[in-house]
């Protein structure tokens, strides 16, 4: 069954408008450019490493954990990783080190700011369960696939203790990383924070979601339109389209359960994350590709998201 246009609306379009006021408060000089980014410090550093934190270490493992999940939405991913890599290489001429950087772009999705939230409002917040586990998954995956691709491109795989060293450093200086690592060590452990503690964490856990959406829009008054439209495009075409469809066949050939199926397919609909300019900022390549793609990209994802919570009823 399909969802009507005002259900559409009322899960994606809140969601959207917190941007949006971030967006227009950044654009009018409500909210400075310093306080953009202490507010996305706060978020990226501390409140959504809690809120990541919280989930993990509460988290059922076994059930979450299916590996059916995880390859269908990781399939999706490193396909659009090689589409985005190939395309940028073998369509549009690009250097290699620049071609995996947008290969990034297709590979990275927006699954904290964009997927949790959108997906809480489309089928409550017990059908977050899988993507919890995606996103325990994301970032060192990607990174690694992402440092891998640039160490070889740029060194023909030469120096592999450093380029190991590389992955190791960009995935445990990620304070996401971080707020995973410390969830899992709790739920291995068996171990019961403090009742102190755990109401400080959640009041940082109801702060996060909010102030990530409303730092982001101001964080991408910065990413003005600028050039390579084509190869925008082709980024908005492999993040907002082909991921979450090959996404949507691995998991129906392998049976995924509908609620995993839903969570990893809306996951993999999302516009490329604020991550993939800060990974081609660190190499110096493609950096307008990247910022411009993120920009567009989640524009975009306003109708694209809706055609497929509509798809997926």
């Amino acid at each position: 069954m399909t969802l009507p246009v005002q259900a559409l609306l009322e899960v994606t379009l809140p969601v959207f408008l917190v941007i949006g006021f971030g967006y227009v408060a950044a654009r009018f000089g409500l909210l400075g450019a310093a306080a953009v980014d202490g507010l996305v410090t706060f978020t990226q550093n501390f409140a959504i490493p809690c809120l990541l934190f919280r989930a993990i270490s509460t988290l059922d493992l076994a059930q979450a954990f299916q590996w059916p999940l995880l390859l269908s939405f990781y399939a999706g991913a490193t396909t659009g990783f090689l589409a985005g890599l190939l395309g940028a290489r073998f369509l549009f001429s690009r250097p290699w080190p620049d071609a995996v950087a947008i290969g990034f772009c297709g590979l990275f999705s927006n699954s904290v700011l964009l997927g949790l939230p959108i997906t809480e409002r489309a089928y409550g917040a017990g059908a977050l369960t899988a993507n919890y586990a995606i996103i325990a998954v994301h970032s060192p995956f990607c990174y690694a696939l992402g440092i891998t691709a640039m160490e070889i491109v740029r060194h023909g795989g030469q120096g592999a203790f450093s380029m190991l060293r590389a992955i190791l450093t960009a995935m445990f200086r990620n304070a996401l990383v971080i707020g995973i690592a410390l969830g899992f060590a709790v739920n291995l452990s068996g171990a019961t924070p403090p009742q102190v503690v755990s109401d400080a964490v959640d009041l940082m856990v109801r702060a996060a979601l909010p102030a990530a959406l409303f730092g982001l829009g101001g964080v991408l008054v910065r990413y003005r339109p600028e050039g390579d439209l084509v190869t925008v495009l082709l980024v908005c075409a492999i993040s907002l389209v082909l991921h979450p469809a090959v996404t949507w066949a691995m998991g129906r050939s392998l049976g995924l359960a509908q609620s995993d199926f839903r969570s990893a397919v809306l996951t993999a609909s999302m516009a490329p994350g604020v991550n993939t300019y800060i990974f081609a900022n660190m190499y110096g390549v493609a950096k307008r590709v990247a910022a411009t793609a993120v920009l567009v990209a989640t524009a975009l994802s306003v109708l694209t998201v809706s055609l497929w919570l509509t798809i997926l009823g």
